[in-house]
């Protein structure tokens, strides 16, 4: 009899955003230690600490364990400023704010220790994603990489993919998160998460799976990727 597939439903951007603020609050408190702390509560206060909660919350409920709650006090008080916005655009808001007082103080050597965030936060999600696949009985290989993803793709993403032999090639014209950065006038900050996400990720989904990023929408306009496994 063949195994029953199982359905797999996306991470909400509330876990995913839960799991990119616990590897910020790991990545700068091992590097600064408590002054890493103090710069991660200015960076949740600049952002809003009622935005915080909301998504601490709903990650929370959804199964998610992250740190939002060591910066949060009990009662939070004031009003979210962001509810009105998309998922994305607080991701977006959250990482820059918390990026640039990092990067502000600290320079190239804090630019590391956010990418290095990143690149934890994406290994771990290709984990996941391989596991997704060998739940379903597939393999990770490219061909099963975009169709058990983790984060759900909104309208929001215009996307143009094309497969080819060990190869998917993936033109985004439109991404929220970029959009977000660019709007703001944090594309300083936010192309660090940029630079490494899809690599890491593609990395913990398959160590010889490799990608090759040459542009961004943040820099020309669009990003450009080539997902490639190796031999």
């Amino acid at each position: 009899m063949a195994e029953e597939k199982l359905m797999m439903k996306a991470l909400s951007m509330d876990i995913i955003t839960g799991k990119m603020f616990t590897e910020l609050h790991l990545s700068i408190t091992e590097e600064y230690g408590e002054h890493g702390r103090e710069l991660v509560q200015k960076g949740l206060e600049a952002f809003g600490l009622k935005d915080a909660e909301a998504m601490a919350k709903k990650a929370t409920a959804e199964g998610e364990n992250h740190a939002f709650f060591e910066y949060l006090p009990q009662v939070v008080e004031g009003e979210e400023k962001f509810a009105d916005l998309t998922t994305y655009a607080r991701f977006s808001k959250m990482f820059a704010q918390i990026a640039k007082l990092v990067v502000d103080e600290y320079g190239e050597k804090g630019e590391q220790v956010i990418m290095r965030a990143v690149e934890r936060f994406g290994n771990k999600r290709g984990e996941g994603i391989a596991q997704r696949a060998r739940t379903n009985g597939l393999e990770n290989t490219v061909e099963n990489y975009l169709t058990n993803y983790d984060m759900g793709r909104s309208d929001l993403f215009e996307i143009d993919t094309v497969y080819k032999k060990n190869e998917v090639e993936q033109t985004f014209t439109h991404c929220p998160f970029g959009q977000q950065w660019a709007d703001d006038n944090m594309g300083k900050y936010g192309i660090l998460y940029c630079k490494v996400i899809d690599p890491s990720i593609a990395t913990g989904y398959n160590k010889n799976f490799e990608v090759i990023h040459d542009q961004y929408v943040l820099r020309e306009g669009q990003c450009h990727f080539q997902f490639q496994m190796k031999e």
